[in-house]
């Protein structure tokens, strides 16, 4: 018994997926990007394990606006099915990309002597001067590996998908 497919009867298979086409794509690029999503929450501060300097990646703020931000549902324009990885927070592209630490103060920016962990309160009477030791902080980049995630995901995904549709 041959395992192998004509090329006439591999033309009738896509045939008679053709209707079904569509609908994969949606499925593999909602997936796709749900991975995307979770890949670069990962990737974000504060990370488990990993002690991070910086009071905005403390807070975990950065990291939970991923999903939140994000459009994992494809929307069709013309023969492309969008979806949008996405993070809304003022800061995220200094997170990820790096960004210069220029010498200045930052009033509302303390120590607490309980944790000895930077917090900030702009109503308090404090303030700390910052960027005295790191002229420059190194970036997570944190989309690049979300978009690694997608394209993983859709190499592994789609085959996968057009193979059981054609049964």
């Amino acid at each position: 018994m041959s395992y192998t497919v004509s090329l006439q009867q591999r033309i009738q298979q896509l045939k008679r997926i053709r209707a079904d086409i569509p609908r994969i794509l949606d499925e593999v690029a909602r997936d796709a990007t749900i991975r995307a999503v979770e890949a670069t929450a990962e990737a974000t501060p504060p990370k488990a394990g990993r002690g991070q300097a910086g009071t905005n990646t403390l807070t975990g703020e950065l990291k939970a606006h991923w999903p939140a931000d994000s459009d994992t549902e494809p929307k069709l324009r013309g023969n492309e099915h969008i979806t949008t990885l996405a993070n809304d927070v003022e800061y995220a592209s200094y997170v990820n990309d790096g960004h210069r630490m220029d010498k200045h103060f930052v009033p509302g920016l303390y120590v607490n002597p309980s944790t000895n962990a930077l917090e900030y309160d702009p109503s308090a009477d404090v303030g700390i001067v910052v960027g005295t030791k790191t002229p420059y902080v190194n970036g997570e980049f944190m989309v690049d590996k979300g978009i690694e995630a997608y394209r993983r995901t859709v190499l592994a995904e789609l085959d996968k998908r057009i193979q059981e549709a054609m049964g």
